[in-house]
């Protein structure tokens, strides 16, 4: 990957004793103040364009069984840096990406432990990031972090874009109220029918989270680079509009295992008077290590269809082959089973995906429920769940890697764990060799229900490094992952690629559990996408599940907002959800999801607004191709789009992809209109986008 460094300016100063250090962004719109309090306390604060962001806030940890590594500090020495340099990306939002920020190192010494602790500050003209180092020293080896005690102490009662704490999901709805309703609301959220099951309640509340202030200002609060630590949720002073750290612990309430030679994740807090910009933020990947994959060529962006949708229809598909209970894994002979009828992973409706998808060009297809062990799939109970090198009797793996190969296809494997953790580490390597013998470049891992090891979470530090080793394992046998139920991104993808998307947060499949709202996807790409590429699984073009038996669910969104999702939800690994026969009704919609870019040069955000409405245009990687997605909540707009992103004195054929003029999400969500005219980059469009609606285009 080419690299350009531009500079790096280095200067050392002394910084003795209590002194307040001051360190601006390089567009001087940002300004970081730090400094060690009277009682030795680290204490930072954060202003933007003069405006305060976020007053003097403590730092530090409470370490088990010994002195706190929050007080009695002085500093003893503190270096600033500059760096400015360009990267390319593997894939992504935009080919390149500019990484400029000013750098602070301030390095602590404990006066009654002599210990030392480093605290990193980097300012970008997007917002900030910090994190600790606790250096090599005699008198800090092992401990263990009960807590953290970084503070982010607001400036008034922000308008907060929230879910319920939660150490193993975060599929919650998200809530929209000022931080002083969200103590008094969170029980409340909990038992709303939309809500998630929610495993390990707790009263703080998860990250990324988006803050409006009062005087126009946008602050995302998250973290950068999750690596050998708990994941970071917050907890709210309501009366004094605090929020603070809350690691993500075990089962006896320790937060983090660590040494001396470990660092924390950055934290990270994105900040502009405009909405657009945290939309446009690339301050979590530059916070992020470089690529650690010398070869990336067969890291591939990708459009793919499944036998995946089915499952949640209510049609009656299922992913067991048989509604045997008391399955044994290794010790039951499939074969002497009487099958369903309706498992869906069968070779003959894999390769009737096959086809569809050869067809339409899409590169790959998903299966899931295509391994032993669908059955008996309890969650926590049952320590050895799926077998994931053996094939049910009625999905023949080497005809359908040959028949797939015939077609140009490659099939997509699923690793469901049911978070049988240990299980699934154990199968690991034998299951990527399974996966290379038969030609899957790419795997989607799941991890529904609690964690075995049963004193771990999803979000824990034991399953932070689960995800990653899984990472790093799939990279030595050149696989991609698609992972579902896993700790919210961190943009962790830049260090490796393979990890193409994540879930982490409520997907098109709860619109199958009536549960998203119109205003879903006008909030996720302000929250869970500002870690890192989301598996949306969008495209449902049938919204009435009820056609098809006992699902009575109804798809929130318009079929051309679907269309815009392919825009707005950001991410290289893109699926066509829908059944193909719903795609064959509506040929011309399909177009767009058969022509629209998974990878892109450029990306610029043309207006947004967190809950209401967001535009966006992307120029396609490689081509002079542009496409639009632009999408509402519950309420119609009118979008004024000026196309002044295209070059000046050429020009272009746009199709346009519209909502009817009855169109609306709840009662006439198929009424849409595809029209072509010429554009240049002087023109102008007005268009209307309904209730739940959309609007998308191809710019050639």
């Amino acid at each position: 990957m080419k690299r350009h460094l531009l500079f790096a300016a280095f200067v050392l100063f002394s910084a003795l004793g209590y002194a307040n250090i001051s360190l601006y962004s390089p567009d001087k719109q940002l300004n970081l103040t730090f400094k060690v309090s009277e009682d030795g306390e680290p204490v930072y604060a954060l202003s933007y364009k003069n405006k305060p962001v976020i007053k003097e806030s403590k730092m530090g940890f409470h370490i088990q069984w010994s002195t706190p590594l929050a007080h009695d500090f002085t500093i003893v020495d503190a270096t600033q840096n500059s760096v400015d340099h360009t990267w390319e990306t593997v894939w992504g939002e935009n080919r390149f990406i500019r990484n400029h920020y000013n750098e602070l190192v301030v390095k602590l010494k404990q006066k009654e432990t002599n210990r030392i602790l480093l605290i990193t500050f980097r300012l970008f003209n997007d917002g900030l990031g910090f994190r600790y180092d606790f250096p090599m020293q005699d008198n800090l080896l092992h401990f263990i972090i009960q807590e953290e005690i970084t503070q982010f102490n607001l400036t008034g009662d922000h308008t907060a874009f929230w879910l319920p704490g939660d150490y193993d999901t975060n599929e919650y709805p998200t809530t929209i109220s000022k931080l002083s309703e969200i103590n008094q609301l969170i029980d409340k959220v909990r038992e709303e029918p939309l809500a998630a099951k929610s495993f390990t309640p707790n009263l703080a509340i998860q990250t990324p989270l988006l803050l409006k202030s009062d005087n126009g200002l946008y602050i995302n609060i998250h973290e950068a680079a999750l690596v050998n630590f708990a994941a970071m949720q917050l907890n709210v002073d309501d009366l004094n509009f605090q929020l603070s750290a809350h690691l993500v612990p075990d089962f006896r309430g320790n937060k983090v295992y660590a040494q001396t030679g470990d660092r924390s994740p950055w934290r990270t807090i994105i900040v502009s008077d405009d909405a657009r910009d945290i939309l446009a933020s690339n301050l979590i990947l530059n916070l992020n290590e470089p690529c650690k994959i010398e070869d990336f060529s067969w890291i591939k962006p990708m459009k793919y269809i499944g036998v995946w949708w089915e499952y949640f229809t209510g049609g009656g598909s299922s992913w067991s082959y048989t509604k045997h209970q008391g399955i044994r894994i290794g010790e039951t002979d499939y074969s002497k089973l009487t099958p369903s009828g309706k498992h869906g992973a069968t070779t003959e409706n894999v390769k009737y995906h096959i086809d569809f998808a050869a067809k339409h060009g899409f590169d790959a297809v998903l299966v899931e429920g295509w391994n032993e062990g669908w059955e008996d799939n309890v969650a926590f109970v049952k320590d050895e769940i799926y077998n994931f090198t053996k094939p049910y009797p009625d999905f023949d793996v080497k005809k359908l890697r040959q028949y797939a190969s015939e077609k140009g296809i490659v099939l997509i494997m699923h690793h469901e764990t049911t978070s049988a953790v240990i299980s699934y580490e154990r199968q690991l390597d034998t299951a990527f060799r399974f996966m290379v013998t038969h030609g899957y470049p790419a795997v989607k891992t799941g991890y529904v229900g609690p964690i075995i090891p049963r004193s771990e979470h999803h979000d824990g530090q034991w399953m932070v490094n689960h995800y990653n080793r899984v990472i790093e394992k799939a990279a030595e046998y050149k696989i991609m992952v698609n992972s579902h139920e896993s700790v919210r991104p961190t943009g962790l993808c830049r260090t490796y690629p393979n990890w193409l998307a994540a879930e982490s947060a409520r997907g098109t499949e709860f619109e199958s559990f009536r549960g998203n709202h119109p205003n879903h996807t006008t909030i996720l790409p302000f929250t869970r996408l500002v870690g890192g590429p989301m598996d949306y699984t969008p495209g449902i073009f049938e919204g009435d599940l009820s056609i098809y038996g006992s699902n009575p669910a109804k798809l929130s969104s318009t079929l051309v907002k679907q269309l815009a999702l392919y825009v707005i939800m950001y991410s290289p690994l893109q699926m066509a959800a829908d059944l193909p026969v719903n795609y064959e009704k509506h040929p011309d919609a399909f177009q767009f999801i058969k022509d629209v870019a998974v990878d892109w040069d450029t990306t610029c955000i043309l207006e947004a607004e967190p809950g209401d409405f967001i535009t966006i245009a992307r120029k396609a990687r490689g081509k002079d191709e542009w496409f639009i997605g632009s999408i509402t909540d519950e309420h119609a707009r009118e979008t004024v789009i000026s196309f002044s992103f295209l070059k000046p004195g050429k020009q272009y054929e746009l199709t346009l992809y519209a909502d009817g003029d009855n169109a609306h999400w709840q009662d006439n969500p198929k009424s849409y209109s595809v029209k072509n005219m010429k554009i240049t980059s002087k023109t102008k469009l007005k268009q209307k986008i309904a209730a739940g609606g959309g609007m998308s285009a191809r710019i050639r």
